[in-house]
């Protein structure tokens, strides 16, 4: 007997509601960035690797993802965002910077690149914040939770959109990541992963999408037939109206994913869009597969999915159904290796790796969770530099002098390839902020080939004189926790030419 399909997003917002009225609280597993490297249409035009061998900053703000993007060498300079805690409208500010572009309200990836956002630890939420990328390409997004971004009402952040891309995005990877509204347009709501503008070669893979009137959508009209080229595999949408995704011209690959409850319709291919569909299980939906809302006919190949309890529409003249049984219409090659789990496994093999939080788990192939194996062009940890925010990122750097060719800056910039030499032998660099700043770590990183070339030191307190503490060799150093505004390393004696890849400061 089959049951009626639920039209109302309630149930599930209900559950959110009351976890966050009881101040539920989940542990979560530390993630490392970009495990296993990009899947899908994301590995192709040269690959999306994000921040991989660039250097790794912890930010708890968004106003601290954006100073770590501003505080980069260059707009292209790769970096790794480390993400922990809630991100919010009260927490993100516009930094301004040579090498970003951002806004407040948003967390704006805009006219960059070769960047990682990650969620670690506890976790990362950003809560009624949108993540919007623009004219920006090679970005990699894992493990965080989006929720309640909205366009209308209040507060208001990226049009509504949790994740949104347009002009001209190339090479975007969003991984393990939990995007959810609590409710539909009329509740203030968009779409929550849209593609528009010429945006091309993106995977969304192992994500949860829940509690929406719209899923997401490649193309903003009819006429934009601009994008393409998107994955979209071992995703769970839950509770979603409509767009998941539609398609408005390109080529989509939708396999392995978990469809429940799709309320009104589910992948809406439409404006000779193609989309090969494959091995995805759907359960408790109306009109999973068709064109829809439109005459302007789109396309599919199918094989191998399973429909649960899907009801399907009368065709009409907007309304064009792939069901009862559905039949492919036209034929899509894949470019790239992939494996295919047997939908019957589908609902389970997504349950159990899909969303943020779930370590970073993926399919073996055969329907079996597993750890994956860290990205070998990620660099490895080093277990000697302290942990957190590397306040240097964003700050101000001066010093007693420089060498021809090299500057203050370069000793906070990210960039292990730039550095800062003393006029002469000896000579001082100092960190600095507009604000008291807590630190009790400095790490002093020498240039590649230079390492050994510090010798004796001293830390000294830029606001007062005092020294906080001596020493000899680079590395990382301590002392006790001092509220300052600018910290010097002064350099007193040394073996050959100095060379100060990063000055790092830490509050731990």
């Amino acid at each position: 007997m089959r049951r009626p399909v639920a039209l109302r997003l309630s149930a599930a917002v209900t559950t959110l509601a009351l976890a966050a009225a009881t101040g539920a609280v989940l542990t979560m597993p530390e993630a490392s960035a970009a495990a296993a490297g990009a899947t899908g249409y994301a590995t192709q035009n040269g690959g999306t690797t994000g921040g991989a061998g660039g250097t790794t900053v912890r930010a708890t703000t968004g106003t601290a993802i954006h100073a770590a993007l501003c505080g980069r060498a260059d707009s292209s300079t790769p970096i790794t965002i480390e993400v922990e805690g809630t991100i919010n409208h009260a927490n993100t500010t516009k930094v301004s910077g040579d090498s970003c572009n951002t806004a407040a309200g948003v967390i704006e990836l805009k006219q960059i690149s070769n960047v990682t956002i990650v969620g670690v630890g506890n976790g990362a939420v950003f809560d009624q914040l949108g993540i919007h990328i623009r004219e920006s390409s090679n970005i990699i997004i894992q493990n965080v939770t989006v929720r309640n971004v909205k366009k209308s009402g209040s507060p208001t952040s990226n049009g509504g959109d949790a994740i949104g891309m347009e002009s001209n995005v190339r090479n975007v990877w969003v991984d393990h990541s939990s995007l959810e509204a609590s409710g539909g347009e009329s509740e203030g709501f968009d779409g929550l992963f849209d593609m528009k503008a010429n945006t091309q070669y993106v995977t969304l893979s192992y994500s949860t999408l829940r509690n929406s009137g719209r899923g997401g959508l490649i193309g903003s009209s009819e006429t934009e037939l601009s994008n393409g080229f998107v994955t979209f595999h071992h995703n769970l949408y839950e509770n979603v109206d409509s767009r998941t995704p539609l398609l408005r011209g390109g080529i989509s690959h939708i396999y392995n994913n978990y469809y429940v409850k799709l309320n009104k319709s589910g992948i809406n291919s439409r404006a000779g869009a193609r989309a090969k569909v494959d091995n995805n299980y759907f359960k408790d939906s109306k009109d999973v597969l068709g064109t829809f809302y439109t005459d302007a006919a789109g396309y599919w190949q199918v094989s191998g999915n399973t429909y649960d309890n899907v009801t399907w529409s009368a065709p009409g003249s907007e309304n064009n159904p792939a069901g009862p049984d559905p039949q492919s219409n036209t034929t899509v090659s894949i470019p790239y290796a992939y494996s295919l789990d047997d939908a019957g496994c589908v609902p389970d093999i997504v349950t159990q790796t899909a969303g943020a939080n779930k370590g970073l788990k993926v399919s073996d192939g055969n329907c079996s969770p597993q750890t994956p194996t860290p990205d070998p062009t990620d660099p490895t940890p080093d277990p000697t530099r302290p942990s957190g925010t590397n306040l240097s990122i964003g700050a101000g750097a001066d010093g007693s002098g420089k060498a021809a060719g090299t500057s203050f800056g370069n000793v906070r910039d990210g960039d292990m390839s730039t550095y800062w030499s003393p006029a002469g032998s000896t000579g001082s660099v100092s960190v600095k902020w507009t604000s008291a700043t807590a630190v009790s770590a400095i790490s002093i990183r020498e240039a590649p080939g230079a390492e050994g070339a510090v010798g004796s030191w001293r830390v000294v307190n830029g606001d007062t004189g005092t020294v906080l503490t001596s020493g000899s060799g680079a590395g990382v150093i301590t002392f006790p926790r001092t509220s300052l505004r600018k910290i010097t390393f002064e350099i007193t004696g040394s073996a050959g030419t100095p060379k100060i890849a990063e000055y790092e400061t830490y509050a731990e």
